[in-house]
């Protein structure tokens, strides 16, 4: 699946999977071969067991950026506002390449 910020016409993602499991959920990145997921989960992620930093979006229903995290390191925790339940996790230093702020809609393609 391709993510794309459809408010600055840049891909975010070019191979990203959704994670509908629990266990996927709980893993996030963690030992996947995706370079990002898409996950569905309540007030905050963990980094603990990744080995390299990594980028967060935070969406609303209407999948705009309410919330982002750049170079998130390994082992720690981010939380956010219960109401919001759609997350990117993305490769360390996509939010910047692609300029991706808050606002920005973000859009999914399947391929």
């Amino acid at each position: 699946m391709q993510i794309i910020n459809s408010s600055k016409n840049t891909t975010l993602s070019k191979n990203a999977t959704f994670a509908k499991s629990k266990i996927a959920k709980s893993k996030g990145l963690i030992g996947s071969k995706s370079e990002s997921i898409i996950i569905k989960t309540r007030f905050g992620i963990h980094t603990f067991l990744l080995k390299s930093s990594i980028d967060v979006l935070i969406l609303d229903k209407g999948d705009k950026v309410v919330a982002l995290k750049e170079n998130l390191k390994p082992n720690k925790i981010f939380l956010w506002p219960i109401k919001y339940n759609k997350i990117i996790e993305l490769k360390r230093g996509k939010i910047a390449k692609t300029k991706t702020a808050l606002g920005d809609i973000i859009t999914f393609n399947e391929r």
